[in-house]
């Protein structure tokens, strides 16, 4: 028996299901509307032990001092240019400069110094309490090359002051944060100022040539004597103020993980010939085809698999409309997000591992076809990715036998540090940011170069890669580029972070939060 359906039934069937999807709809715009304007990830925590026995304040006459000293060490060319090579007698000069303006440091029955590799440094700041697990601090000595003629107002190894600023290579990349820790201990011993936790001072000569002979060599020492630390703290990411768009104030990027790096080879071989009688395709012509096909078909686009989305929810209730709508609700916008985010090389940098075709060499005479073309494609690999993923991403993207893909070197990206509210390095470096700087709000994001921490991770599985120096529009081509400066207030802030830091990781324990 069949049932005949009316137009009234079929009517009255439609306006249910309209009625259901109008309901749908608002449903879900009330969602939305309600947690953007009540969404918050930041966690407040119960009131802090109070540890500050000796205030940050800096005199007149420390604050001449401390520029002073910093000016000088951005005056000494502590250059690495490669593995190979390095300005040795800068290294030398740095040395006694460090054991001159630092006498309490050098000196202090309360610090031991050790020479690494001749040049790099480990300091061990004995705490009154031995149960308590140490932390560790780390900066490096040496830089990249700079060269006045590339447009520098200042020539780069000056130090001169313009309009409130040292310029000067090294300002920004490291020499703020290892003088600003030297200084700020130095005038905590000066104060007569006791750690209750031990803590080291890690300071590499070859952080830019990978830091083998550095940063390795203390951490086989550290190893060899059973050490284990608290967390890592090194540089990385800083103070972004008006970088990122629609967020209302500055916010501190801690990095809880830096990405992976693979260099890899391309190479394409064949048989020589007249270039009057081309072949229908050369090795330059297909390794060249390669290299666009790489270029064309960008590695995925993996955010939310990373650090990357807290970094924005975190922040979503410091940003306008319709930001602010959008970071509130990634659940439903994450797509819309990571779309926008792929749009500028910056941004892009922190959804996927990004491809960068750095060097290509061929041929050997205008007449002559080249046996051989090779390429050079840098990658640096998404937190959710591994090396191996990435080879595979890399042949099946050419899908050209003729083109020969090999590894020259390469590592995967760094574990994720823990940044919840009960992790003690984490937490300790945001109640230091908001005690220095209130206005700034914390944040935990991923780096997207590479540092010598990355040497550190079977001594502690919290490495936090964060420099107190603010990045304003523009600043970001400063780093290993032409006019690297700082403000000379932001030195002194510097310096306050790292004394109020030293302070404020005398608490036994992170407070539990606030219910």
């Amino acid at each position: 028996m069949k049932t005949k359906i009316t137009k009234k039934t079929l009517l009255k069937f439609l306006i249910i299901l309209l009625t259901i999807a109008l309901l749908s709809v608002l449903i879900l715009f009330l969602v939305v509307i309600g947690r953007t304007f009540t969404f918050k990830v930041n966690t407040e925590l119960e009131e802090w032990e109070n540890t500050t026995t000796i205030y940050p304040v800096l005199s007149p006459e420390q604050r001449k001092e401390l520029l002073a000293n910093f000016k000088e060490a951005i005056q000494i060319p502590t250059v690495s240019f490669s593995e190979t090579q390095q300005n040795m007698s800068a290294l030398h000069e740095f040395n006694l400069l460090l054991r001159r303006v630092f006498p309490k440091v050098f000196s202090s029955t309360l610090v031991q110094h050790e020479a690494i590799s001749n040049y790099s440094h480990l300091f061990t700041v004995s705490g009154s309490d031995p149960y308590l697990e140490p932390y560790m601090l780390l900066a490096h000595i040496d830089v990249v090359p700079a060269d006045e003629a590339d447009g520098w107002d200042a020539p780069p190894f000056s130090a001169k002051e313009i309009n409130g600023f040292v310029y000067g290579r090294g300002t920004i990349d490291d020499k703020q944060c290892l003088m600003g820790i030297l200084q700020a201990l130095e005038y905590l011993l000066e104060r007569g100022y006791t750690p209750r936790r031990s803590f080291y001072i890690g300071l590499g000569h070859d952080e830019e040539v990978h830091g083998l002979h550095g940063a390795v060599n203390i951490v086989n020492l550290l190893k060899s004597r059973g050490v284990k630390l608290q967390y890592v703290l090194d540089e990385g990411l800083t103070i972004m103020d008006g970088i990122v768009d629609g967020l209302n104030g500055p916010a501190a990027l801690i990095g809880v993980s830096e990405k992976g790096q693979a260099t890899v080879k391309l190479s394409v071989s064949g048989a020589p010939g007249h270039s009057s009688m081309p072949p229908k395709q050369s090795s330059i012509g297909i390794l060249a085809s390669a290299v666009r096909s790489l270029e064309k078909n960008r590695m995925p686009n993996l955010f939310g698999h990373g650090p990357e989305r807290a970094t924005f929810e975190q922040l979503a209730h410091k940003f306008g409309m319709p930001h602010r709508m959008v970071m509130a609700n990634l659940w439903l916008f994450s797509s819309l997000l990571s779309g926008i985010l792929e749009g500028q090389p910056d941004t892009n940098a922190f959804v996927r591992t990004t491809t960068a075709v750095t060097i290509f060499n061929s041929g050997v005479k205008i007449n002559v076809m080249p046996a051989y073309a090779e390429a050079f494609v840098n990658f640096r690999i998404h937190s959710a990715q591994t090396v191996q993923e990435v080879l595979k991403l890399i042949e099946s993207t050419i899908s050209d036998k003729r083109v020969m893909v090999e590894l020259v070197k390469g590592f995967n990206p760094l574990p994720i540090s823990s940044y919840d509210e009960h992790t003690f390095g984490y937490q300790i470096i945001k109640k230091t940011v908001q005690d220095v700087f209130p206005e700034v709000t914390v944040t935990p994001s991923i780096c997207v170069g590479n540092t010598d921490s990355r040497h550190y991770t079977e001594l502690s599985p919290d490495i936090y890669r964060f420099a107190p120096s603010w990045y304003k529009p523009g600043d970001s081509a400063r780093f290993h580029g032409v006019n690297e400066r700082i403000g000379i207030q932001n030195y002194e802030e510097i310096v306050l972070f790292y004394f109020q830091l030293i302070q404020n990781c005398d608490i036994r324990n992170v407070p539990s939060p606030r219910t």
